[in-house]
């Protein structure tokens, strides 16, 4: 890798012309319209560009490996550059989502699933859900009202029932979810989801599929399968389920020689939160307790479950997190909050065992680069991006380098920063 180039790059990224409020093209908002990078929104994202930007960066003999997979971003810019990169997740539905970025699908697949919503799309339905599967969401009356639950439920069960390929299916797995979402009563108006109020009957029919549905789900799926048809690329993708605390477990190779990731914030938003519709239409959640559990398991998880299993959380004692203001950082957070003060603690202890686990995978040189973001509890701030840097160090890092990307759209003290380092 060409490492002197590369951990200087930044300081074009975040050029000096461009207030670090105004990067929009630093967010998820830079992948919108971008082919398969825009199938499907999980809001914190990160930036297509800045990816794209770092991979341009490397051999064509460099491994990658990307241990928060989240939608696949990594994963897919290396595919188009035509190098290799094996990515970590622990949510299988963000798996299923990368793998199904970067297959290649031909003109057959597209075919085939075109004739199938065409034949749905004839298919007469009940106004009633009665007879048609839904996934238990609680209270799911609050995403969609019934007629256009009906419908969706309808289209799912032709979907689920069919005797297509896995190809075919996660094409119109795809449509289906941006459908979904799309009629759905939510809002992405801020950081996370949030519940719109309804303003006017959002039906997707009167008597039949055809009047309605039917063009919304066309023009969906068009927008998919034309981006289905550029290829995904030439590169070699692995895509593992797995916990990225335990790396070594995980990935079949231990050369890795460059890493671009973005881990999760400690700022308790949850991705299974902003997930649930399309994990509970794919059957990847099938209750609340699942998707609590599931939380706890990842890195800064909180949702459900996850919160009172904080309460009976203890800190390792054998885990040392590196930075001389840790602990009376986590004492004036639990001046506020005892929930809090223990998410934070965890969300680093969990940090260390992740990055000495990945410092086992890496060959001997290799560049690491970490998109994070700081984080403020009440009048408490976090620095994400300095402790990162403190653990990378103590893990046997060296030439570890801390870089202001932008400013965040929510309070006025936190930033995005890129965190790199060399193995």
């Amino acid at each position: 890798m060409k490492n002197e180039r590369t951990l200087l790059l930044f300081e074009d990224i975040a050029s000096r012309t461009v207030p670090l409020g105004r990067r929009e093209h630093l967010t998820f908002k830079g992948n919108e319209g971008q082919g398969r990078h825009g199938w499907l929104r999980l809001t914190p994202a990160y930036s297509l560009q800045l990816v794209q930007r770092l991979v341009s960066e490397l051999r064509d003999t460099d491994l990658v490996l990307d241990p928060f997979c989240g939608t696949g971003t990594t994963a897919l810019v290396c595919s188009q550059a035509g190098l290799r990169c094996h990515t970590v997740d622990i949510n299988p539905f963000l798996v299923w989502l990368a793998r199904a970025k970067c297959t290649t699908y031909s003109e057959s697949d597209i075919s085939r699933a075109r004739l199938f919503l065409r034949r749905a799309c004839q298919s007469r339905t009940c106004r009633s859900k009665e007879g048609h599967w839904v996934p238990d969401l609680h209270e799911i009356e609050k995403w969609w009202n019934k007629s256009d639950l009906a419908t969706l439920a309808h289209l799912f069960g032709l979907l689920s029932s069919s005797s297509l390929s896995e190809s075919v299916k996660n094409l119109l797995r795809i449509a289906f979810c941006r459908a979904a979402i799309q009629v759905a009563n939510v809002s992405f108006g801020h950081q996370s989801m949030s519940f719109r109020k309804r303003t006017h009957s959002s039906a997707l029919f009167e008597d039949d599929f055809v009047p309605s549905l039917g063009p919304l789900f066309w023009r969906v799926f068009e927008e998919v399968a034309a981006s289905a048809r550029v290829p995904a690329g030439s590169g070699s993708i692995k895509v593992h389920l797995g916990d990225s605390r335990n790396l070594i477990e995980v990935l079949p190779r231990r050369d890795f020689t460059a890493v671009i990731t973005s881990p999760p914030y400690p700022n308790r938003m949850s991705y299974i939160r902003e997930l649930r519709p399309y994990m509970y239409w794919l059957g990847y959640l099938k209750s609340g307790r699942q998707a609590g559990e599931l939380d706890w398991q990842a890195i800064g998880g909180t949702w459900g479950c996850a919160t009172s299993n904080l309460m009976k959380w203890k800190p390792n004692k054998s885990v040392i997190i590196p930075d001389r203001d840790f602990d009376a950082m986590i004492e004036k957070i639990r001046g506020h909050s005892e929930v809090l003060a223990r998410y934070v603690h965890k969300y680093f202890e969990d940090a260390v065992l992740h990055v000495y686990s990945l410092r086992r995978v890496l060959a001997s040189g290799a560049a690491v680069f970490y998109v994070v973001g700081n984080s403020k509890f009440y009048d408490v701030m976090v620095p994400v991006e300095s402790i990162y840097a403190e653990i990378f160090r103590s893990a046997g890092f060296h030439r570890t380098s801390i870089e202001k990307i932008r400013k965040r759209t929510s309070k006025k003290e936190l930033y995005e920063y890129v965190v790199s380092a060399i193995a």
